[in-house]
């Protein structure tokens, strides 16, 4: 656990957080910036796509189950124009094969703890070329 933290704050990871609860959103948020990562969230699938382009979010972390644009959606949409890592976290595991099948690159089932999602986002990002890390 202590690595995926020490890990975070070295590389300053940058996190696109979207789903529909705020104060999931919140949970998320305060996890991550505690271990050193630079946190976006929004409730909007249509928001999300669009701080990929502007933010561009070395991983963006994605519920499933939002309105009015769901998670499938904007994981479809956001394929067309980036391969930025996403995990989709959802309570209901077959909705993850789903996703997983619409090009996620992982899940993690609600609930977890904030240690769970660190070692995920460190686990798919060590996963990555160098090439693929470079921002555009």
């Amino acid at each position: 656990m202590e690595y995926a933290i020490i890990s975070a704050v070295e590389n300053k990871k940058r996190v696109l957080v979207v789903d529909d609860e705020p104060r999931v959103l919140r949970f998320i948020s305060i996890s991550l910036s505690q271990a050193g990562c630079e946190v976006t969230t929004t409730t909007s699938g249509k928001e999300a796509l669009q701080l990929v382009k502007s933010v561009k979010p070395d991983i963006v972390i994605l519920d499933v189950l939002m309105v009015p644009m769901s998670g499938f959606e904007v994981l479809v949409k956001l394929r067309a124009f980036s391969q930025v890592p996403v995990i989709i976290f959802t309570a209901r595991s077959f909705i993850a094969e789903q996703a997983m099948k619409l090009g996620a690159n992982g899940f993690i089932a609600k609930p977890f703890k904030p240690e769970e999602l660190l070692k995920k986002i460190e686990e798919l990002l060590s996963e990555r070329k160098p090439e693929d890390n470079q921002r555009t």
